[in-house]
C-alpha cells in the first residue's frame, strides 16, 4: 500500500515531500523516543508520533522510513519541515491519536514487520 493510499484513508494532510507520497508502507513504527526508533524501526515503515522538532527528520532520512505521522493536532515545527523537504522525507498530520492511526492501519492490513 502507498503512503497516498494511506494518507487518504486516514484523512491525515500531507506537510512536506509530496512527491514522495507513491512510497510504499511496508509497515509501521510508534514511539516518541528517538533511539527507540533507530534501534526498533526498519526500511519502508511508517513512524507515528508526537514528536515536532527537526530530529524527527534526521531519524527517519537514517532508517530510511517511508515517512511520520505526527498524531494528536500537533503540527511540526517551521526547521522541521524546511530539513523534511531538503530530505524528501513526507511529514503528514493528524488530529487522531495514536491508537486510532495505529488501528486505522492494522484494519488495512499494514503489518509490523518482522
Amino acid at each position: 500500500m502507498t503512503l497516498n493510499e494511506v494518507a487518504e484513508s486516514l484523512n491525515l494532510e500531507v506537510r512536506s515531500a509530496k512527491e514522495q507520497l507513491s512510497r510504499e508502507v511496508k509497515g509501521g513504527y510508534v514511539s516518541d523516543l528517538l533511539s527507540d526508533v533507530i534501534a526498533g524501526t526498519r526500511e519502508g515503515d511508517l513512524w507515528i508520533t508526537l514528536q515536532v522538532h527537526q530530529n524527527i527528520v534526521a531519524v527517519a532520512f537514517l532508517n530510511n522510513l517511508t515517512g511520520i505521522v505526527i498524531v494528536g493536532g500537533r503540527e511540526p515545527d517551521p526547521d522541521t519541515l524546511e530539513k523534511a523537504e531538503e530530505q524528501e522525507v513526507p511529514v503528514l498530520v493528524t488530529s487522531l491519536s495514536a491508537y486510532e492511526v495505529v488501528g486505522g492501519m492494522y484494519k488495512m492490513g499494514i503489518p509490523r514487520q518482522e
